[in-house]
């Protein structure tokens, strides 16, 4: 499928009417996305306590998972979106098909460290041998057989890179209602199948990657002719894809060391922090879909030198996102321990995760820009800055932050989101300020 350039979609459509257009199936593909956590969470969380705690201790790793595979996807999606801008459309697919073969590389080499490096990692965050099992059991599945996922977000950016948003979409509902059906049975067992409880949950989920995967492929997957330059392509794609790399990577080792700290007080601490993580898959949603958006948009304009629209985009998505956080803000204020309950019983874990919510909740607003000026500075191809922004966040900041205030009470560690989000957007804010001085004749 190609872009149609003719049209000039990125570069002649109001800003508005793009986002509006090409935000909805993102927003409903991360939805799908959401549910392979939620649906496993729910239906563990019934199943057993440890199970539930080996969820939250194998989250982190999922998400370096998700963070190479989606990572590596914004490199080859920003990359065609900026060949596109030139007009260099052979080049373009080039790129997408050299995004299949640098995905496949990086799914190997996970793969051998995941298996070797698991049983340590688990043994870090527990000390009990039921949990640690539970999350060797999990982990190795989902990450040894997690090359649906890999490729998947990787053909899914392909699409959306020429347009098309359809195809992810419908790809993520199948997944989606594929891992929701089989984990019931597999979880508990049904008829002639055993049950096999989280080692279920796991075999569910990497089902439901590779159906998503396969649906994805025909329009996706581009062949690869152009091997003596390969490697040139790779350093291409990651100079575009490794903020977001090290956006997302960096939230596994914070969420790594926030539990390490959380672990100090009790497990139920560990556990009601992994249950924030899985409520905000769902109020994230909209700011994600924003994150993803933008960068065709800004990276097709700011190849034209139309800064305007650059900075218009940025602004909208500003705007939309603050407004959809509002959301999320009123619900952590006012029914935390509802939300709690619909995973857990544990009268702890409720109690501790009402406090947290309601502390998080007011970080959600200045995690709008926090989040939004990395993506943006990526677009525009100032890795510097964005990586900066995203290192100062999640190690500079929420770790060492978070362990200072744990020393005071567990109540005040809370804080850290907050502290942690307004120091990065002003940040994020003086960058972008020197941006607008920097073009400013241009505009």
């Amino acid at each position: 499928m190609e872009l149609k350039n003719e049209n000039n979609f990125y570069g002649n459509e109001k800003i508005s009417k793009i986002l509006l257009k090409i935000a909805p199936p993102v927003m409903i593909a991360q939805l799908i996305q959401a549910l392979y956590n939620i649906v496993d969470s729910l239906f563990i969380g019934n199943y057993s306590d440890s199970g539930l705690n080996a969820l939250s201790i194998v989250y982190p790793l999922q998400l370096l998972m998700i963070a190479l595979a989606v990572g590596t996807g914004v490199g080859v999606n920003t990359i065609m979106a900026y060949q596109y801008g030139h007009g260099k459309n052979k080049i373009a697919k080039e790129y997408a098909g050299a995004g299949t073969i640098l995905i496949f590389i990086i799914w190997i080499l996970f793969t051998i460290l995941a298996w070797f490096l698991l049983p340590i990692y688990a043994k870090q965050q527990t000390d009990s041998s039921l949990v640690v099992k539970d999350v060797v059991s999990y982990g190795r599945i989902i990450c040894i057989f997690g090359f649906g996922l890999f490729f998947e977000s990787v053909w899914t950016k392909v699409c959306q890179a020429e347009g098309d948003m359809r195809t992810p979409m419908i790809a993520q509902i199948c997944g989606a209602i594929t891992n929701i059906v089989l984990d019931p049975i597999l979880i508990f067992g049904f008829l002639f199948i055993p049950e096999m409880g989280i080692t279920g949950a796991a075999i569910a989920s990497i089902i439901g990657q590779i159906v998503a995967a396969l649906v994805v492929f025909k329009k996706g997957f581009r062949k690869f002719n152009s091997f003596n330059n390969f490697i040139y392509y790779t350093k291409q794609i990651f100079h575009y894809g490794l903020p977001n790399i090290l956006m997302q990577s960096a939230y596994t080792f914070y969420i790594f060391g926030l539990n390490m700290i959380l672990a100090t007080f009790s497990n139920e601490a560990v556990t009601a922090l992994g249950l924030y993580y899985k409520w905000q898959t769902i109020f994230f949603i909209p700011l994600g879909a924003m994150q993803i958006c933008i960068v065709p948009i800004i990276s097709y304009n700011f190849a034209t030198k139309n800064i305007k629209r650059c900075k218009e985009t940025l602004n909208l998505s500003i705007i939309f996102g603050i407004l959809m956080m509002l959301i999320g803000t009123l619900c952590f204020e006012i029914i935390p321990s509802q939300m709690l309950s619909v995973f857990s019983k544990n009268e702890e874990v409720i109690r501790i995760g009402t406090i947290g919510f309601r502390y998080i909740g007011i970080s959600f607003i200045p995690l709008v820009t926090s989040l939004i000026f990395p993506v943006f500075f990526q677009a525009i191809g100032s890795s510097f800055k964005s990586s900066f922004l995203t290192v100062l966040r999640t190690v500079i900041l929420f770790v060492p932050l978070g362990y200072i205030l744990s020393l005071i009470s567990l109540d005040i560690f809370w804080l850290t989101y907050i502290i942690t989000e307004i120091i990065t957007s002003l940040v994020g804010f003086i960058f972008y300020h020197q941006f607008s001085k920097k073009y400013k004749k241009i505009i």
